[in-house]
């Protein structure tokens, strides 16, 4: 009998057991929960600043989960945008995009943030601040007939592109030397284009030695001279400083994001002046050329020697006005300062 119970009993958690797998159901896993959030973004720099229009733009960095449906930039004319434009860029999705805004006031200051919307919502990138140039309301004429037009910054008045005259202001002709050793023997003056191609000349100016400018000739238009070491140096200084002058002094824009002529990153460039500095590149005393794009090296009218004379320098890579000398059979920029 207690064999028979045992027996019984064994079958019967057998059987449990048994009924217990069988019956077994896994469970499904959850299917992930996806949290949508409204997307990231930054503003970029404004760039291409004119007197009636700039480009405004920004990156997003991340959809926040859900397709990003709209994106572009607020514009007010306060820093609280109590009221705003609102300009919508092409395209949808992340990455980078810009606006070009127009019909805008000259000399005046202007906020901007970049938006972007999915499903969940607007999301808002930091604001920027630029002000857009004074009218240009006068102008000045080379021997040759190329125009210029005149900024004022402060008490100076300069040339807002580089020169590019061919003939000295009694009508002689300037030289153009292409050749590396021809250039390299000059102990008169001469001017180049870079790498010989008009399309530069007529993009960035001339590049001269420095015996051109010192000629008795005279290169500026009539009423015009090429500025001093010392006034190089004040406008350094009425622009803040020259360790940041640099910045105010570039022409904005960058040739990677097609908004301008600089290299990338061009370090604080906001034309704030209106003198709208180019990377011309220059010519070495041995001939050859360099660094178009990213620098633009300007002649000052004061030598430091026989050899050396005084110029400054604008890089893609700071916002400095840059003081240096330099061999006078170099081929720099110049920039015409009124007398």
């Amino acid at each position: 009998m207690m064999l028979s119970s045992r027996f019984f009993l064994l079958n019967a958690a057998a059987s449990m057991l048994c009924l217990s797998i069988i019956g077994c159901t896994k469970k499904s896993a959850d299917p992930p929960v996806t949290v949508t959030e409204i997307p990231k973004l930054t503003t970029s720099d404004v760039s291409n600043i004119e007197t009636t229009a700039a480009t405004c733009g920004g990156t997003i960095t991340s959809d926040g989960g859900a397709a990003v449906t709209s994106r572009g930039i607020y514009l007010s004319r306060t820093p609280g945008f109590e009221t705003f434009d609102i300009i919508t860029a092409e395209g949808t999705g992340t990455g980078t995009f810009s606006c070009q805004v127009s019909d805008l006031t000259p000399d005046f200051s202007y906020y901007v943030r970049a938006f972007a919307t999915n499903n969940k919502g607007t999301a808002y990138g930091d604001t920027r601040s630029f002000k857009t140039l004074k009218v240009v309301t006068d102008s000045v004429t080379d021997i040759d007939g190329n125009v210029y037009h005149v900024v004022t910054i402060g008490s100076q008045r300069w040339l807002r592109e580089n020169l590019r005259v061919t003939r000295y202001r009694n009508g002689d002709p300037i030289p153009n030397v292409t050749g590396g050793e021809g250039w390299k023997n000059l102990t008169n003056g001469a001017y180049c284009v870079y790498d010989n191609l008009a399309i530069n000349g007529s993009t960035y100016g001339n590049l001269y030695n420095w015996h051109a400018l010192s000629d008795s000739r005279g290169l500026c238009p009539t009423g015009w001279h090429i500025p001093s070491d010392a006034e190089w140096d004040a406008l350094g200084t009425l622009l803040g400083g020259n360790n940041i002058a640099g910045g105010q002094l570039k022409s904005t824009g960058t040739l990677e994001g097609g908004t301008g002529l600089w290299f990338s990153p061009n370090t604080g460039a906001t034309n704030s002046s209106g003198f709208t500095g180019l990377p011309g590149g220059y010519r070495i005393n041995y001939g050859n050329f360099y660094s178009l794009n990213n620098v633009g090296y300007f002649w000052s009218s004061s030598d430091t020697t026989n050899n050396n004379a005084w110029n400054y320098v604008l890089d893609a890579n700071n916002e400095a006005l840059t003081r240096n000398f330099n061999f006078k059979t170099n081929g720099f920029s110049i920039r015409c300062c009124k007398d």
